[in-house]
């Protein structure tokens, strides 16, 4: 495996433990967290300025970190929280689609 893939896998990781501190501290709820990540995601689907050569799966790629997020902040009550893997597979099953904003 890719030692960029194990890295990401932890930043992944820190953003989700700061995504609960925000929501438990009641900073933010889970649903503006969801919000907030679906109008980034929508910002990545939806810009003009990428180059024309950037494939629709490399698109994807883009997108799955955002994905990714707001998976494990709707699998927030699941006890125990899912690992990675699991939440990864979700994504890639779900296709999830970042609502207009």
């Amino acid at each position: 495996m890719n030692t960029a893939n194990l890295q990401l896998e932890g930043v992944y990781a820190a953003l989700t433990g700061l995504m609960t501190a925000l929501r438990d501290k009641g900073l933010l709820s889970l649903d503006e967290i969801d919000q907030a990540l679906a109008k980034a995601e929508a910002g990545l689907v939806a810009d003009v300025r990428r180059p024309a050569e950037v494939s629709a799966a490399n698109v994807e790629a883009i997108c799955f970190p955002l994905r990714y997020l707001r998976m494990a902040n709707r699998a927030a009550a699941e006890e125990p929280a899912p690992a990675f893997s699991v939440l990864a597979a979700r994504v890639g099953q779900s296709k999830v689609r970042a609502p207009s904003v």
